[in-house]
């Protein structure tokens, strides 16, 4: 054997006459050459997948030890062949003792039942208390118990010492199950047991903070994620891909700064950036600043990495925040260049990004023409004709679904008759959903008939199904109450819902805001004025209104009064204009949308620089030939406004579509799609 050891032959000649020698010996019956050499080989051979060999010289061994048994086991295991492993083990036990790497072995492809068969066994070995086999029984019941972790809980609490391996499994398994509360209370008994955490623990950790189910908002879960960061930049840990992907992840989840996303990205090499930390950062900045988002996707493509399906789906989520189209057609150009035609995923995601850009018919057209469709396609086209005030054609798409409907089907369905003052049908709809589908109704769908009724006038009904509905109405329910009294300037309960909303919410201005223009609506300015000094007194302030529009391929910012935008002057001599040509044909400043006790002519000069307005003329000084001028909104847009809209669509022969914080409104030669009901 030494012989054939030491000759000149490269490697893996090595190897086979090595084995051909082994197996000569075997077929004679003889001694083995020498038995750390064939415990050597089945190990090769398991390791690289080559089971059937591995046993084959396994069961022709005449002498085994403990160091044989256990190898085969460990080969079978890491190939997931449970049942064979399980078999091996069993047949060991009538010629050796186990050691704690075959128990270790042999739980790391456990299931439930096998697990407890072997956690039995080790405990009346005694080898339930070495170290290794342990951490291998915690880390089986995570995966496979159905109580959520009591057993690893109970073999963890029975262990007289742990190493980073103990507290990693425990950590990581709280974080999986929604544990994320007792998983950083873990890693503070961790740390005062003196053992330092390594890139599992805090992956895991970060990981889990969106779990933290002890905290009723997210200020504490920001808090760990910082403290976790810090203890990444201390230990050098947060120049790991995975560390940085999971706390830009984190943080974006959470609503931390978008700015400290950016800066953990930055931080990383450029030569080890992979196509998961390119997704992270993208999704970060996909609501907060799209353009950002297809910008990254640019420098990305430069860095030669190809982007996948989950890629595109994050880019089209950013494009849905766009003010136009323009974006998401580049994207589904790209997505077409990729080779990812009739992907259902990014199909579905096609239809939100082109209805939320005002698209609507570009989004019916990828729905019409996907070749296989789901649940999520169906609701996405529903929620989507609903938005922009296609009713008919909402109900009309839900008779020819082909498939039963979900929870989210009917929240469209219901939105639509909202949106349309459909009561009637929506109170069919609703009593349908568990007659007829046997969906029970849940948060969503109370809020939507609470819309229905509330919006047109019908408060008392609105009341009654927030008095009666099984379950605390939430901040969605006492909103939408609050707004329909606001519509219909009813005062008794409008003081109710904005009180609930503080209570629910007490850092939004909504539940101030919505009360105070109530009082104001009915001339009782005093009211109004002192609770927006009670407002501005505990320090919350009303997020100011905004508009979007595009021009020359570039988003242009319009606050209330203008004074952001560099062509003020210019915008304000051509808003005269257009104000002088509307007034001609009937347009009055409706006056009673101003909300402060000021003179008429104060009034309309507040009107006339709405950041809508200012944002229309900005866009016919710039449109040329385009016909639609596109315009987002991040509030409600107030009735004169919308009178301004609707006679400018005519005056100018162009399609103005607006897109509020609740619907889309087209305005053409005059008239709104929503028929003035929103």
């Amino acid at each position: 054997m030494k012989s054939v050891l030491s000759s000149s032959v490269g490697p893996r000649a090595s190897v086979i006459l090595l084995l051909q020698a082994l197996r000569r010996h075997m077929h004679t019956q003889t001694p083995p050459p020498d038995l750390y050499a064939a415990n050597h080989l089945i190990n090769m051979h398991a390791k690289r997948g080559h089971l059937q060999l591995a046993h084959h010289l396994f069961v022709q061994m005449p002498h085994k030890n403990v160091v044989s048994w256990t190898l085969l086991i460990s080969g079978y295991a890491q190939h997931g062949k449970l049942d064979q492993s399980f078999r091996l083990f069993t047949r060991m036990l009538t010629h050796c003792r186990p050691n704690d790497f075959a128990y270790a072995s042999l739980l790391s492809v456990c299931d439930y039942r096998c697990g407890m068969q072997v956690h039995g066994l080790a405990l009346r070995t005694g080898f339930d208390a070495w170290i290794y086999v342990a951490n291998a029984l915690i880390a089986m019941y995570w995966k496979n118990s159905p109580n959520h972790g009591v057993e690893a809980s109970r073999v963890f609490d029975a262990m007289e010492s742990c190493n980073v391996v103990t507290y990693n499994s425990m950590i990581t398994g709280l974080g999986v199950h929604g544990q994320g509360d007792k998983a950083v209370l873990l890693f503070v008994r961790m740390c005062r047991d003196g053992i330092e955490l390594d890139r599992t623990t805090l992956l895991s950790l970060v990981s889990s903070l969106c779990g933290l189910n002890g905290c009723s908002d997210r200020i504490s879960e920001l808090i760990c994620c910082t403290q976790l960061h810090s203890f990444g930049i201390k230990t050098g840990l947060t120049l790991d891909i995975g560390v940085a992907t999971a706390l830009i992840k984190s943080y974006s989840i959470l609503g931390g700064e978008i700015s400290i996303c950016h800066k953990l990205f930055l931080e990383t090499s450029c030569g080890s950036r992979d196509v998961i930390l390119w997704t992270g950062i993208m999704t970060a900045f996909a609501e907060r600043d799209p353009q950002q988002a297809l910008l990254l996707f640019n420098q990305m493509r430069g860095e030669n990495l190809c982007p996948d399906c989950y890629v595109f789906s994050i880019l089209l989520k950013a494009c849905a925040n766009m003010v136009t189209e323009r974006n998401a057609s580049a994207v589904h150009s790209q997505v077409i260049i990729a080779g990812f035609v009739n992907v259902l995923e990014l199909d579905n995601a096609l239809i939100h990004a082109y209805a939320r850009c005002g698209s609507i018919d570009k989004a019916g057209r990828v729905f019409y023409e996907m070749p296989v469709r789901d649940i999520v396609s169906w609701n996405s086209i529903l929620k989507a004709y609903s938005v922009h005030g296609k009713a008919e054609a909402v109900l009309n798409l839900f008779e020819q679904m082909d498939m039963e409907p979900d929870e989210t089907t009917f929240v469209a369905l219901l939105s639509s008759c909202s949106h349309a003052g459909m009561v009637k049908e929506g109170t069919m709809i609703f009593d349908q959903m568990h007659e007829k589908y046997g969906i029970v109704p849940q948060l969503d769908h109370y809020a939507c008939m609470v819309d229905i009724f509330g919006r047109a006038g019908h408060l008392s009904e609105a009341a009654k199904i927030i008095r009666t509905m099984p379950m605390e109405p939430d901040y969605v329910i006492w909103s939408a109450l609050l707004g329909a009294c606001r519509k219909h300037g009813e005062t008794k309960l409008a003081n109710l819902a904005s009180s609930k909303l503080k209570k629910l919410d007490p850092e939004n201005s909504l539940g101030y805001v919505l009360i105070s223009n109530i009082y104001c609506s009915a001339n009782s300015f005093d009211e109004g004025g002192s609770i927006r000094k009670k407002m501005s007194r505990v320090g919350i302030r009303k997020d100011p209104g905004l508009s979007w529009t595009e021009v020359g391929h570039k988003v242009h910012e319009f606050a209330s009064g203008g004074q952001r935008h560099p062509q003020l002057e210019t915008i304000r001599t051509n808003l005269e204009d257009l104000l002088r040509e509307l007034k001609k044909m009937g347009y009055v400043p409706e006056t009673s949308s101003v909300l402060y006790d000021v003179e008429e002519e104060h009034k309309e000069e507040q009107l006339y620089h709405h950041s809508e307005k200012l944002a229309l003329v900005f866009s016919l000084m710039n449109a040329g030939n385009s016909d639609v001028i596109k315009i987002m909104k991040n509030i409600r847009i107030c009735s004169d406004c919308h009178n301004f809209m609707s006679l400018a669509s005519k005056l100018v022969e162009k399609v103005i579509i607006v897109r509020d914080a609740n619907r889309f409104h087209h305005f053409k030669d005059g008239v709104c799609s929503c028929n003035d009901y929103w």
